[in-house]
């Protein structure tokens, strides 16, 4: 299966009928042409479903919070992130390529932005260096060859009160995202939620493709 984000770069499925799994991979399942890859993450048409600005306000991420952003790409949502939480904080990037972590580390130089820590999890299923007050899966959970175990791990690199943000695709046919195949459904994402000792504090409707749910330790 291509992995795209979390396991490898940043938040994948932009759009299209392909939905990306027709180009050339590497062996982490990133598209090797780069270019072309960022061009179809970062389109206007994706940003129209995926709202990445109103996901993000609805965190309600406090300054000084500190964040991860599992599968952070060039950073389409580390950014934002940073961005929220304010130069007191702080927004670890993990990334299986190292493409993207240098690319993130670019981006966030551009931008003025030096609380982004890239992090670099070869392994792809990779934890932030110290606990964190949200952890975001954006487009990976459906990745991870154990989703319960991985969600139980972080869940433990939660800080007190610490929140896991996971948003990924509806069942059926849709424009975007991955095949209907490769998609988690809501019953197994309750499942493994159950599973890694975590319940789902909050659901929001926001987004017309994904669930948008808030994940608290029970």
């Amino acid at each position: 299966m291509a992995r795209e984000h979390a396991h490898g770069g940043g938040h994948g499925h932009a759009h299209g009928p392909g939905r990306g799994g027709d180009h050339p991979r590497d062996q982490n399942g990133n598209p090797l042409d780069l270019a072309a890859y960022l061009e179809r993450l970062e389109s206007p048409e994706r940003a129209a479903w995926q709202k990445p600005d109103a996901l993000v306000a609805a965190l309600g991420l406090a300054p000084g919070a500190t964040a991860a952003d599992v599968g952070s790409g060039p950073g389409y949502f580390t950014l934002r992130l940073a961005r929220a939480v304010g130069p007191g904080g702080t927004v670890f990037g993990l990334d299986v390529d190292p493409r993207m972590t240098e690319l993130l580390a670019a981006r966030a130089r551009e931008a003025g932005l030096a609380n982004v820590v890239p992090v670099l999890a070869p392994g792809g299923d990779g934890l932030p260096p110290r606990p964190c007050d949200l952890i975001l899966l954006v487009n990976a959970f459906h990745h991870f060859p154990d989703g319960p175990a991985y969600l139980g791990r972080l869940a433990g690199a939660l800080t007190p009160g610490g929140r896991i943000a996971l948003v990924d695709f509806h069942e059926g046919e849709l424009p975007v995202g991955p095949p209907p195949e490769h998609r988690v459904t809501r019953a197994a994402i309750d499942a493994a939620v159950a599973a890694a000792g975590l319940r789902v504090a909050e659901e929001h409707r926001l987004l017309p493709h994904q669930h948008f749910l808030l994940l608290a330790r029970r």
